[in-house]
């Protein structure tokens, strides 16, 4: 997907989705091919080797915030 593509399913300002692509592929979690408004994101071979991993941390991640909302 290209930014644009991201921004419309996300329902993001198109800004905010780019600096975060940035971030993740500073951090070698995604890669890209292309340029400009052409530029596909890819999910890196680091974060697919370690999807196990980040799944766990997601899933703990929303289970905090399913407590914390019970607590309000």
């Amino acid at each position: 997907m290209n930014t644009n593509q991201l921004r419309i399913m996300l329902d993001l300002d198109y800004r905010t989705v780019r600096h975060h692509l940035e971030v993740l592929e500073d951090n070698d979690l995604i890669t890209s091919t292309g340029n400009r408004y052409g530029k596909m994101y890819f999910v890196s071979q680091r974060l697919e080797e370690s999807m196990d991993v980040f799944e766990e941390v997601w899933s703990q991640m929303r289970e905090k915030q399913g407590d914390e909302e019970e607590e309000r």
